[in-house]
């Protein structure tokens, strides 16, 4: 039997799969750390990573898998790599990493990116950057030259997260159009790296890594990274992406109308298409697919990472996951009054991009329980979801049905339910997450075969559910409540 591995780089755990090559089944699913990897956050509205402790974390899964499966190591035929977005990793001449990952919720080049706007005014981001440049990647390193200059001035390279773990493989350096124009840097008219970009950002040409395909031979696993892993030198690294067109490809979301949805750390819906549609205000932002064409992605920053929060404070870590999903659904819909805003974590682009607080209205402190606190945190995160598509469908998109991973939230009965209620959608989940995405990307890259035909040949939900009705008639109105609440707090 021969295998693919898959690495996705989140921002709470890195996950590993091995899958086979005879049918794609997954063989090996591991995660590390024990516990969520820590967010180093100096300054409010900062956030930053080690990028060393993502590479401990996938040298210990590759480990950990070939201990638990016995496989022969030289049966794996190729790696892919899916990857957090929008982060940036920079490098000095002796391949050192120069500073801490400032990672996908920092907020600190919010100002640098509104200032590029008004230099360079609305247009050029609208015809040919399909973005405004927000606090991505271009606009952190921005703020790196103009608040670290010393650091600035020793760059070799500057990568995305997985240009990263690739680098780490293979010892090359490279990224993907795909990853560019993650960062705002990519120029979709010309189907190039932005000169004009480039050159009003100071940036020399040569701190951009080699540009590849998404799908494509990308470098070789190293002797050095063969010894630290335990697999031999030479296996190909053949797919990277950024987690979202990742998530989207692994649920094989890959035409016009099809949506993919994430309730990780940050909650995401990404849909292929809307290619002449431009959200003045950058709610939707638009980024290279893995097969070129465009994907739009709405994205509400605080989902799971407010889960992880009211497991953490509320209840001092002493309740799983699981028995939190228990005690929501003692509360009835609505939550007896209490709403949830989730937005505590970094600028919040479908709210303007505005640095705001999560909330909580209504509270009665002799009615209300933890319980009822959680199912409002549940039901403040799809109508958070709401609202985005909200904005997507004014926006011109359409969007037939939405399929999800079974993981993280969606994991949650209760939350699928809600979701599909809330947002009144027919609701696909299906077994697959980042990492088996990622090896199953690694298999189209290796081997160049039709991705819909081939790849997902045997690809079938294993949950689908029709919203209910009598659900959508109660969240419509208490969806009503709750964007009141929204437009009064936030100015909308």
């Amino acid at each position: 039997m021969k295998y693919y591995l898959g690495i996705d780089l989140g921002s709470s755990f890195v996950k590993t799969a091995l899958i086979t090559s005879d049918g794609l089944h997954t063989v090996c699913l591991v995660q590390s750390p024990e516990h969520e990897m820590p967010i180093i956050s100096k300054k409010d509205g900062w956030a930053e990573q080690d990028p060393e402790l993502w590479w401990d974390c996938t040298k210990t899964n590759i480990i950990n898998i070939l201990k638990s499966t016995n496989i022969n190591p030289k049966d794996i035929l190729s790696v892919g790599i899916s990857y957090q977005m929008h982060g940036l990793v920079i490098i000095d001449a002796d391949l050192k990493v120069l500073r801490h990952a400032i990672i996908w919720c920092d907020s600190r080049a919010v100002d640098a990116g509104n200032k590029t706007i008004g230099d360079l005014g609305k247009e050029l981001f609208k015809i040919k950057m399909k973005n405004y440049p927000g606090n991505f990647t271009a606009s952190k390193l921005r703020w790196v030259r103009e608040n670290e200059a010393a650091i600035f001035n020793r760059i070799y390279k500057f990568m995305l997260p997985g240009d990263y773990i690739a680098f780490k493989l293979t010892g090359e350096i490279k990224t993907t159009p795909t990853g560019l124009s993650e960062a705002i840097l990519w120029d979709f008219s010309n189907n190039s790296i932005s000169g004009e970009l480039m050159n009003y950002y100071g940036f020399p040409t040569d701190i951009v890594p080699e540009v590849c395909d998404s799908f494509s031979q990308q470098g070789f696993l190293s002797e050095s990274a063969s010894l630290e892993l335990g697999i031999p030198a030479g296996i190909p690294l053949t797919y990277r992406a950024g987690d979202q067109p990742n998530n989207a490809f692994s649920l094989n979301v890959m035409n016009p109308g099809e949506a993919a949805a994430t309730a990780g750390t940050s909650g995401v819906i990404y849909y292929i298409g809307g290619d002449n549609i431009f959200d003045d205000k950058n709610r939707i932002n638009k980024f290279y697919h893995v097969n070129k064409l465009q994907g739009s992605l709405l994205c509400i920053n605080g989902t799971g990472i407010l889960y992880k929060w009211l497991k953490n404070e509320l209840f001092g870590g002493n309740v799983s996951y699981g028995e939190m999903n228990k005690l929501a659904e003692t509360s009835p819909p609505g939550s007896k009054g209490l709403f949830a805003y989730p937005f505590g974590n970094g600028a919040e682009r479908i709210l303007g991009n505005s640095f705001s607080s999560a909330s909580f209205t209504g509270i009665q402190f002799n009615l209300h329980t933890g319980a009822d606190i959680i199912r409002a945190s549940l039901e403040g995160i799809c109508f958070a979801f709401k609202y985005g598509l909200g904005i997507a469908k004014e926006s011109g998109a359409e969007i037939n049905k939405i399929r999800a991973g079974n993981s993280n939230l969606f994991l949650c009965k209760l939350f699928r339910e809600i979701f599909s209620a809330v947002t009144e959608s027919s609701l696909d989940i299906y077994d697959t997450n980042g990492a088996v995405g990622a090896a199953i990307g690694a298999s189209v890259g290796l081997s160049q075969n039709k991705i819909t035909e081939e790849a997902f040949e045997n690809f079938k939900p294993v949950i689908s559910i029709k919203p209910d009705e009598m659900l959508i008639k109660e969240y419509r109105k208490l969806y009503e409540k709750w964007k009141s609440g929204l437009d009064y707090t936030f100015g909308l």
